[in-house]
């Protein structure tokens, strides 16, 4: 039955793209971009914040907004491209993407520059999976797509390895505006290239989107970080706190109804019936935490703690990039033979003695004794943590779900990033106000806090690093 259903496929499955090349750098770009603006935006923070009039609170919704409306789209957006043509989505969320960019390049104020951002998480959330269609549907030759798959896959990781940088440069050099505004000019040259590059293949139009889910879901999540960010200022138990706590759960509830009863949902709630789908998804969702509050407290303890400028920041974010990247090449040629677990519970136990390393950084921090050794270690862990927990969500499943699954794990990965940042955030300013009222000094508050903040992603890490040894081991042999 597989069988016969692969040779038909492949039968009528239309020849490689007349450019290959040409389609092949207009989605890596694409993807760049996506993940770019993940990362890029970290070292311009203390720069929004000071003329924006935005706290260490308010300022973390610059990289939430992204995260949440770009993870509650994800799989929404991966179906526009099958329903309503590849290139004409890639192009409407591009151009979204763009105008997204100009207007938080061009923001007064902080609502203004988050929304924007939200907006810019919503074109990306059709783009990404986009750019992976269009791969898949041009290059039918196995060995071609694998290659193809692999350059989308580098430079989807060395997206956050030059973000750091860039946003350093452009900030320090610039303004902080003009990590917004590069993507104008970038997007602009990327549509002019697809509309020759990817040929458009009629999108079915027949199925219903899941649309009502898609915004329950995402406006939930939204609420509940708004919740959590708000007991930095007001008690638990005020209206403040409780009432966007409540609407959150309440359109969460929403959320699961919907995809009970609609006819096309978008997560199949009968998915995470399987075993290692559910404990890869806890192993992500704590690793996306993990990572996003790590730089996010790096980028703020190095300049507003250590007063480093945000070059100085941008360099020191080298090392760990080139980590992540180092790692996850490590992993792609090792399992196969080893399998996901170990490499997610050496990734996991490496990544969380990085954190713990960086827990204990003082007032005075020198970069290489105080912070290459931690950050490198750190960048490694997650690194070898990043291929796997993909493999070892599609175990045991089959051909026809295994796509859905990666893009289910990519979406908590984002969750995860989001509501743990603002929990760890939350934690990180009180303990740090807690310092302040009792008369440390400003710096030595604010680094106590980031370091308790490392503290809280190592404790994390090291529960989703016991979760992952419930997963998959080495494959048996055929």
């Amino acid at each position: 039955m597989t069988g016969s259903h692969t040779q038909d496929a492949a039968a009528t499955a239309p020849p490689g793209p007349a450019r290959p090349g040409l389609v092949l750098l207009v989605v890596c770009l694409a993807q760049f971009i996506v993940v770019l603006d993940v990362s890029i935006v970290n070292l311009a923070l203390p720069h929004v914040a000071d003329e924006l009039g935005m706290n260490d609170a308010d300022v973390q919704w610059v990289v939430n907004a992204y995260t949440v409306t770009l993870a509650g789209f994800l799989l929404l957006g991966g179906r526009l491209a099958d329903l309503y043509g590849r290139r004409r989505m890639f192009l409407v969320g591009l151009g979204l993407f763009v105008l997204a960019s100009l207007a938080g390049g061009l923001a007064q104020g902080g609502l203004w520059l988050v929304i924007a951002r939200a907006v810019q998480g919503l074109g990306a959330a059709v783009v990404g999976p986009t750019t992976l269609t269009v791969l898949t549907t041009s290059f039918t030759d196995p060995a071609a797509r694998g290659k193809a798959i692999g350059a989308w896959s580098a430079v989807a990781a060395g997206g956050g390895a030059v973000g750091a940088l860039l946003g350093g440069i452009l900030t320090e050099y610039l303004t902080w505006r003009a990590v917004l505004l590069v993507n104008v000019p970038l997007g602009l040259i990327l549509m002019v290239l697809a509309v020759s590059a990817i040929t458009e293949a009629p999108g079915t139009g027949k199925a219903k989107l899941d649309i009502a889910g898609a915004v329950s879901v995402t406006a939930g999540l939204a609420a509940v970080v708004y919740g959590i960010v708000a007991v930095a200022d007001h008690p638990f138990g005020s209206v403040e706190v409780l009432l966007p706590l409540l609407a959150g759960v309440a359109l969460l509830v929403v959320f699961v109804v919907v995809e009970r009863t609609v006819a096309a949902p978008i997560v199949p709630l009968d998915f995470f019936k399987h075993r290692n789908l559910t404990l890869a998804n806890i192993v992500a969702l704590i690793g996306g935490t993990a990572m996003v509050a790590m730089f996010f407290f790096l980028s703020l303890s190095m300049q507003k703690a250590f007063q480093w400028s945000a070059v100085e920041a941008g360099l020191a974010f080298l090392p760990l990039s080139g980590a992540v990247v180092v790692g996850s090449m490590v992993s792609m040629k090792t399992l196969k033979a080893l399998g996901p677990r170990p490499l997610l519970v050496v990734g996991g136990l490496v990544a969380t003695a990085g954190l713990l390393w960086m827990s204990r950084t003082p007032v005075d921090a020198s970069f290489v004794v105080d912070l290459l050794g931690p950050t490198v270690l750190a960048g490694l862990g997650m690194g070898l943590v990043m291929v796997p927990i993909t493999s070892a969500a599609t175990s045991g499943l089959e051909p026809a779900r295994a796509g859905l699954a990666s893009g289910v794990i990519s979406t908590t990965r984002q969750l995860g990033g989001a509501i743990g940042l603002a929990t760890l955030v939350t934690a990180a300013t009180a303990h740090a106000a807690s310092l302040t009222a009792s008369g440390t000094a400003r710096t030595a508050a604010l680094t106590s806090g980031y370091d308790r903040g490392f503290l809280l992603c190592a404790a994390l890490l090291l529960v989703g690093t016991l979760v992952s040894g419930l997963l998959p081991g080495r494959p048996k042999p055929a």
